[in-house]
């Protein structure tokens, strides 16, 4: 069987939660004896595959970004020769272009939509968008979501409910590098014994300015790992609040982002609105077996993350209700350990790779026999 992934981005040109979750199920199923490529977009042209972690990636130009969506020319002939070879095509949603993509190309092959967030931002060009979204939507044979809490509250899948399925994201720990004990003591004596962590693409949505907000009058540190569009804000926020034990960091290497990972108190994620569908990177600390802290925003962030059972979850958009959350970890360090021991042990019996590969293999025979 061969199976072709289509997003905008991916792996190591971006990476944020879908990019991963392309990734994991590419390398996943490659091991199980499934030919996979990945097509998405760059800033150069690549005419050759490149083979990454067992699947081939292929790339076809970025021409410009509007409105949030990047747009491509030569991604039209690219997808219509990768797609000829497929048996499954396996969208990655949303990427309006993508959509259009799907009908120039009038690929005839089984379809599955990974369904990984609503529009939440663009509300104005939603309303000229939406027509080519339903009818792509319906166009699918199936269509997976991330959580049922997510598909509880998007009236976009609600007339779909018939065609979907629920399939959690997972991630194999065996793929992370294991930090050596010199980068573990490099970031014990830089950072401390102990911090708060964030990890993830500095975006609007991420919540990051509530959680500057939730530090002021505290000392606790705080890293953040990751960058993006409102860097630079966050910081000047920072510096604006006199917060002087919040550490960007920027991109890190993955050996880097593992130790931190390993070596923190617990991890934050303060996002605050549902373009935020699930959380990779809260599923990366249930794994590492740290407390957790996230908000209440109707989507798969409280499907890892269980209130009092693996970590705290408070109302979006309040600084006050964060603080109060990373006050009640730091000062009861055996409920901190309690929570994340629960967390593991959730990990390991819903959101590892190797059930959501199960899952994904399984809706690919079924619809490669049609």
């Amino acid at each position: 069987m061969r199976v072709l992934h289509f997003y905008k981005t991916a792996l190591p040109d971006s990476i944020g939660g879908v990019e991963q979750t392309i990734d994991q199920l590419a390398r996943g199923a490659s091991q199980r004896g499934v030919q996979v490529d990945v097509l998405a977009l760059g800033r150069q042209h690549v005419g050759k595959a490149v083979d990454l972690n067992g699947y081939q990636s292929h790339r076809a130009r970025r021409d410009f970004q509007l409105a949030s969506t990047d747009f491509s020319a030569s991604v039209f002939s690219a997808f219509k020769r990768l797609a000829k070879e497929a048996d499954v095509i396996h969208y990655h949603f949303p990427w309006p272009l993508m959509d259009l993509v799907h009908f120039v190309s009038r690929t005839r092959k089984p379809t599955l939509l990974t369904y990984h967030s609503d529009i939440v931002r663009q509300r104005l060009l939603l309303k000229l968008y939406r027509p080519l979204q339903n009818r792509f939507l319906e166009a699918m044979d199936r269509i997976v979501i991330t959580s049922a809490n997510y598909l509880a509250t998007s009236a976009v899948l609600t007339p779909l409910r018939h065609k979907v399925d629920v399939i959690p994201i997972g991630i194999d720990r065996q793929s992370y590098p294991v930090p050596s004990r010199e980068r573990l003591d490099y970031w014990r004596g830089r950072i401390g014994p102990r911090f708060f962590l964030f990890v993830g693409v500095l975006r609007y949505y991420k919540g990051l300015h509530i959680l500057l907000d939730a530090l002021v009058g505290l000392d606790y540190p705080v890293v953040i790992i990751g960058a993006g569009p409102i860097e630079q804000e966050l910081r000047a926020q920072s510096q604006r609040l006199g917060l002087r034990n919040v550490h960007f960091l920027g991109f890190l290497p993955d050996e880097d982002k593992v130790a931190l990972q390993m070596l923190c108190y617990a991890v934050v994620f303060p996002s605050y609105l549902r373009s935020e569908a699930f959380g990779v990177s809260l599923l990366e600390g249930a794994m590492f077996g740290k407390p957790l802290i996230s908000c209440e925003i109707g989507t798969g962030t409280s499907f890892i993350n269980n209130e009092n059972e693996t970590g705290l979850v408070v109302p979006p958009a309040d600084p006050k209700a964060f603080r109060n959350a990373m006050q009640s970890l730091w000062n009861d360090s055996d409920r901190a350990a309690a929570l994340g021991q629960r967390a593991q042990r959730r990990f390991d019996e819903i959101f590892t790779a190797e059930k959501m590969v199960d899952r994904y293999l399984d809706l690919y025979e079924s619809l490669g026999k049609r």
